[in-house]
């Protein structure tokens, strides 16, 4: 990895897109830092330490790099941009004519893009707003009690026009990042959020495996520590890379004056087919509950409490109360679901039969056509089930050490990691291919 970024600093055009997305990124973590006016930056992180098992805002927490919690200007961060490009995604499948948008080339995934960022904007003034009312009289806007009505509507609108601009510079950065930059702008803040946190994370294991521990005990856990870290990037990265390659042959035929086709080809189905977007779906549908149910507080000594105490991951593991680990199993049932589900709208077997068939291909041993569907479903059906269960083992792990070490949840761990692999590999990949492209146009200019 070192190499091939040490290389591409080498060549200065990369030089030049690498060092543009550097100071990107430190534009974002000054907006990270920057509060905004009239707002109380200490509310929300009071308010998770007040509550019980408050997993429920961790992972949102860490997407933002941590500016959700200090409520700076970029503390929606690119979530709206995130929701917004998978709800866009799903209506593809839902809607007609978004799907002939989506199959019309640049031209339909420039509107495509267009509608993501108006439901981008939308969904940030939706979000913002609702934190700015909602929150406004409990604490959130300073000296928001003895304000007269004019100035409380004023602080609102200043908090809901900052949050939504902050979230819209931030798309605006990541669109940049991609087209001046090198690989996908948007993943890469995302990356850069994720990764911010990482110096707290070791703070807290530090904290809580070895300071004031015998030298022995130190050595022990640091070994241990650094053992299960490398073992869960490696495990992640073979996740993220596995793949099934299935063998596709081109029959010959005439095309004007000569013969065209006869060539070998492969058709590579990813293990993990839909990335990290089953546990996104699992975590959301798991943490939307326990959330409303903290902002109403509700009380967890009544059975509607104890529901949402087994919804939060905080509670799973737990020796002390082994029952509500139940909810494990239904995040366990909904990452599977989700899996399939994400797959299906993704990749359609009959349609890349069709093409096949149509181009004059065909799989070695199995008919064009429906046969040649059904086979790729069948394949489909079994990879799809081993990369849940990667999945599942990758996301469970840090919630098992969390529960019986009662350590808080670690950011780089579990959906994180999985961001942070795939992001890093798509980006190197994307350096080595620009690398290449320049090779081959000296040797061309030669």
């Amino acid at each position: 990895m070192f190499k091939s970024i040490l290389n591409a600093f080498k060549v200065k055009d990369l030089r030049k897109k690498l060092l543009f997305i550097f100071w990107m990124l430190v534009v974002i973590r000054f907006g990270s830092n920057l509060p905004i006016p009239g707002v109380n930056s200490g509310y929300f992180g009071d308010l998770f330490n007040s509550m019980a098992n408050n997993d429920a805002f961790g992972w949102f927490n860490t997407m933002t790099g941590g500016s959700f919690e200090q409520l700076s200007v970029f503390a929606l961060s690119i979530t709206p941009y995130i929701t917004s490009s998978i709800i866009i995604q799903l209506l593809t499948v839902a809607i007609p004519a978004l799907e002939d948008l989506q199959q019309d080339g640049e031209e339909g995934r420039k509107k495509l893009t267009e509608y993501t960022r108006y439901v981008t904007i939308g969904l940030a003034l939706i979000e913002s707003s609702a934190m700015a009312i909602g929150f406004g009289g409990n604490g959130l806007l300073i000296g928001y009690a003895q304000a007269s009505t004019i100035r409380k509507i004023a602080d609102i609108v200043i908090a809901i026009v900052t949050m939504t601009a902050g979230s819209a510079l931030l798309m605006w950065i990541g669109e940049q990042i991609t087209d001046k930059g090198v690989g996908n702008g948007i993943s890469l803040v995302l990356l850069f959020n994720i990764l911010s946190s990482i110096p707290n994370d070791f703070m807290t294991l530090y904290v809580r495996f070895i300071q004031g521990k015998k030298v022995a005990t130190m050595v022990v856990s640091v070994i241990i520590i650094a053992a299960a870290i490398c073992a869960m990037v490696v495990f992640t990265v073979v996740l993220q890379d596995a793949e099934r390659r299935i063998p596709v042959q081109y029959s010959r035929r005439v095309q004007g004056r000569g013969l065209v086709g006869g060539q070998s080809s492969v058709i590579p189905l990813k293990v993990n087919t839909a990335n990290v977007m089953p546990v996104i779906f699992a975590s959301s549908i798991m943490t939307m509950p326990v959330v409303i149910g903290q902002i109403l507080k509700v009380d967890y000594g009544t059975i509607p409490g104890k529901i949402l105490m087994m919804l939060n991951s905080g509670s799973w593991c737990n020796p002390n109360a082994p029952i509500y680990s139940v909810g494990m199993i239904i995040y366990i049932v909904l990452l599977y679901f989700f899996a399939y589900f994400y797959t299906s709208i993704s990749f359609n077997p009959l349609e890349v039969a069709n093409n096949m068939k149509k181009q004059g291909g065909f799989i070695p041993g199995i008919r064009p056509g429906k046969p040649t569907s059904d086979y790729l479903d069948g394949i489909l059906t079994y990879i799809i089930f081993i990369g849940a269960t990667g999945l599942a083992i990758v996301a469970i792990i840090p919630i098992v050490v969390s529960g019986l070490f009662s350590v808080s949840r670690i950011s780089f761990a579990g959906t994180s990691l999985i961001i942070i692999v795939g992001v890093v590999l798509e980006t190197l990949k994307s350096i080595e291919s620009q690398m290449v492209v320049r090779n081959y146009k000296g040797f061309l200019e030669d």
